[in-house]
């Protein structure tokens, strides 16, 4: 039985098509998962904030609370049926509470409150745990990626710009560029906490209440850090869905740029890495293939969450700035989306950074011949003639061109080679040993010898990822120093309600 009257002067109830896309997707297995407690909770903060402030009698609280923590006892689903001709979980809920206890006394639960200020309170805590996970899984994934590259330092590489070999670098000081970028994208994600973990609860309708209630006990006992100050902004701030998606999005950008990386070094033509087995999928007609299954993936889920922080953009954009429903119930909706995606994103870049292989000989032999090496024997022609680096660059990329057009190699290249081309272009005597050219070829020591800050040589990439740990280390911190403080914020509500049901 359906107890009071929720949908106050409107007569005729919900049209079918109101139920199936609008209430329905509201009370759903789904949004009951996420949301039921999280409405239990704020329900027992604003009674014990009632009773505190002498709103609501002692016995009216108690009698509230039990059905409270009756609900709490039910679990992630209540195991009374959500109705749609209640139009929402909230009125399901207090239904369910006035079933038991009466109107009069079920009914004074909503005293000082809307739904408009619930609604946006239930949504950040619905997105705290959701937010709190994906700080731990990212730092989880930082760290695979940190041991791949502390295990990797001896793996030398030709380095690209433009997909052209460039210069020799280890695999480990890319990891180290990858971590630095995600240590910033960490760093977006993790200010929007501040943003995030306000609390709403006593904004109202928008227009605040001419009761006297107390906002920082309610906040304080939901785990929030303090109430939002202005009750307009209370219920029309989405603002933090925003900041979180566009942190997201920019954090996606740097997984799909190293996918990239991975999908194209992992090509026979390249053959530098292999993914485990366990990642990659084969061909249905050519048994051949070991495609890189998860890093497809990866990037296209990367794009559904910049899809879903785009969306959310349009929908929130040119809405008056109080409560309704464009931006504050169909705002949202893709955020539920964008942290699936996100949280797909980085387990499945965990999990394939895991197992990755890399041939580490073909890897070293590649650079040795592809070039990568003409920036480091130009620096030997500076220094054993004398000469400015721009004359030492044209002397070596004629000694590039010699090599193509006979089809040598790099490592071929001797003072056979650069003597006649120096003294050609620039009636150079050159000095330079065969030991030094051979010294400015050698990829290994080229990349072990760049020990200014950023560099390649492992000594100096150790520190990096040094550094990068730490980073790592206080975040991780910071994540459980959050979760406590939900977690603590719920024991102190549940202390207070026993003391309230004890003395009465």
């Amino acid at each position: 039985m359906i107890q009071g009257n929720n949908r106050g002067k409107i007569k005729q109830p919900p049209a079918a098509e109101v139920v199936k896309y609008m209430i329905n997707p509201t009370i759903n297995e789904e949004e009951q998962v996420r949301s039921f407690q999280n409405y239990v909770e704020c329900n027992k903060a604003h009674v014990l904030m009632l009773e505190k402030q002498g709103i609501i009698k002692p016995e009216v609280a108690a009698k509230i609370l039990e059905v409270a923590e009756e609900m709490t006892a039910m679990g992630p689903t209540p195991s009374f049926e959500l109705r749609p001709e209640l139009e929402e979980m909230y009125f399901n809920l207090e239904n369910y509470l006035i079933g038991k206890v009466g109107i009069e006394i079920g009914g004074q639960q909503h005293t000082a409150r809307s739904r408009n200020d619930l609604y946006a309170t239930v949504c950040r805590m619905d997105v705290r745990v959701l937010y709190l996970e994906i700080c731990k899984l990212f730092n989880k994934m930082r760290r695979t990626i940190l041991t791949v590259a502390r295990n990797n330092s001896d793996a030398v590489m030709a380095g690209y710009t433009h997909l052209q070999p460039s210069e020799p670098i280890t695999f480990a000081q890319y990891c180290s560029a990858i971590l630095n970028a995600m240590d910033r994208d960490y760093a977006r994600i993790e200010t929007a906490w501040k943003q995030l973990n306000i609390c709403p609860l006593g904004g109202g309708s928008m227009g605040s209440t001419t009761w006297h209630i107390d906002r920082e006990f309610t906040a304080r006992l939901l785990g929030f850090d303090a109430p939002i100050d202005n009750s307009i902004d209370s219920v029309g701030s989405r603002d933090y869905i925003l900041e979180i998606l566009s942190a997201f999005g920019i954090a996606a950008n740097t997984f799909t740029r190293m996918c990239q990386d991975l999908y194209v070094w992992a090509t026979p033509d390249y053959g530098y890495v292999e993914v485990a087995d366990e990642v990659a999928v084969c061909s249905s007609i050519m048994p051949q293939k070991k495609n890189p299954w998860t890093l497809e993936h990866i990037k296209g889920k990367a794009s559904n969450v910049e899809g879903c922080c785009i969306a959310t953009w349009m929908v929130m954009k040119n809405t008056p700035y109080t409560h309704n429903n464009e931006a504050n119930g169909e705002g949202p909706t893709m955020m539920w989306t964008a942290f699936a995606e996100m949280k797909a994103c980085i387990e499945l870049l965990a999990v394939t950074m895991r197992g990755i292989k890399l041939n580490k000989e073909l890897m070293v032999k590649t650079a040795s011949n592809n070039f990568c090496t003409m920036a480091e024997l130009a620096n030997t022609l500076v220094r054993a003639d004398h000469i400015s680096f721009r004359t030492a660059h044209d002397i070596v990329a004629h000694v590039v061109n010699h090599m193509l057009e006979n089809n040598k190699k790099a490592s071929e290249i001797d003072r056979s080679v650069i003597v006649p081309i120096a003294k050609e272009l620039f009636n150079i005597d050159s000095q330079v040993t065969d030991e030094e050219i051979q010294l400015g070829l050698d990829p290994v020591k080229n990349a072990n010898s760049k020990s200014s800050q950023g560099g390649s040589a492992p000594e100096e990439v150790a520190r990096q990822l040094d550094r990068l740990e730490r980073l790592i280390e206080a975040s991780e911190v910071r994540v459980v120093e959050r979760t406590h403080q939900l977690a603590d914020a719920k024991v102190e509500t549940e202390r207070l309600i026993q003391s309230l049901l004890a003395r009465v």
